[in-house]
């Protein structure tokens, strides 16, 4: 894999920024670009910083630069039968871990697993000031007081410079398989609810509008009496649905109408909202492709205890991301005037005003 560190050149291009009170877009491989409100800035290319610094198969952590290709990344820990348990989506060829930790992304895997911020132990990071800092380390009990490595996961690069990421990654499991049985959406949203409350090896779960979707993944013996347990049909290829439902590839999202992401309680029942659903996550992500306007689709996602993002397509100038209410706003403030205090980060990337 590659190697380079230019972390020297990236702080000498910070301080100048915000000696000039320059505003940067921090930049990848492009391929979450459309993620977020419109970007704006100078570019700041972050693809030459890559490389494992360190990597310990033995111990189950790896340290990685955040310019590091995600496809080569997986394909060094497969070589030692290790992944990223998060099953991150990577939405183009040289999609980036930073820019994934950067948008805060996980996969099918998510419920099951664990979000990409539960496995990140510990970053590099340039401030506003141009400062290097390190929180977290590379061992899980690292933590005193504000876990502060973890809140880079999903801040758009509106805190600061990833420069590398420490993670926990788990043993590739023995066999997966997909079964599939058809049903309607309130029969599929009952039984993933009641499925995730029992001792299956149930990895993944979600419905397309007719079938009801669910993969095992462990040891042969353990997944096959699952799947004598649970029934249905296997799926031939059910690694290439789970990659197409990861990368936006299924025939679901192959539109250009808005693309909304709503956060549920996972037994929400069917949202009355006009439109195609798609059903992800156990039931806790409904995917929902509508032209209703923002502030509908928001006020359904409230009642059932959730938020709801435009994540794809729509106006992208305005709010995209759920409006957050006044004391959580003003803590989102405060932390972006503690790590930027020019805001020269991406501004106006996560929310308008900062």
């Amino acid at each position: 894999m590659p190697s380079s560190d230019i972390s020297q050149a990236l702080i000498q291009a910070v301080t100048e920024a915000a000696d000039r009170r320059q505003p940067l877009q921090l930049c990848g491989s492009g391929s979450k670009d459309f993620l977020g409100r419109t970007p704006s800035g100078t570019s700041l290319d972050l693809t030459g910083h890559r490389g494992v610094i360190n990597y310990e198969p033995r111990e189950l952590v790896i340290t990685v630069r955040a310019g590091t290709r995600l496809a080569e990344l997986e394909a060094l820990l497969a070589a030692e039968g290790h992944m990223l348990p998060f099953e991150p989506p990577h939405f183009g060829p040289a999609a980036t871990l930073g820019g994934t930790a950067a948008c805060g992304l996980s996969g099918p895997r998510r419920p099951y697993a664990g979000a990409l911020r539960d496995f990140v132990l510990g970053v590099t990071l340039i401030n506003g000031r141009g400062e290097r800092l390190r929180f977290g380390g590379e061992v899980m009990k690292n933590v005193a007081g504000y876990d502060l490595s973890r809140l880079m996961v999903g801040a758009m690069g509106t805190l600061g410079v990833l420069l590398d990421v420490s993670m926990k990654v788990l043993p590739l499991p023995e066999v997966e398989r997909t079964l599939v049985q058809e049903c309607d959406e309130l029969q599929a949203i009952e039984r993933m609810n009641r499925l995730a409350g029992s001792p299956l090896p149930l990895t993944a779960a979600a419905f397309d509008g007719l079938k009801l979707f669910l993969r095992l993944a462990g040891s042969e013996q353990g997944v096959a009496a699952a799947q004598t347990q649970l029934g249905g049909e296997v799926l031939p290829d059910g690694e290439r649905f789970w990659h197409r439902v990861r990368e936006l590839e299924h025939p679901f999202f192959g539109n250009d109408r808005p693309l909304w992401r709503l956060s549920v309680a996972p037994g929400s029942p069917p949202l009355a909202l006009p439109g195609k659903q798609f059903i992800d996550w156990g039931g806790a992500q409904r995917w929902l492709v509508t032209d209703q306007s923002a502030e509908r689709v928001r006020e359904r996602a409230i009642q059932h205890g959730g938020h709801a993002q435009l994540f794809r397509g729509g106006e992208r100038t305005g709010e995209v991301n759920h409006p957050l209410a006044g004391p959580l706003l003003r803590l989102h403030q405060q932390l972006k005037q503690a790590f930027d205090p020019k805001g020269i980060f991406n501004p106006g990337r996560l929310y308008a005003g900062f």
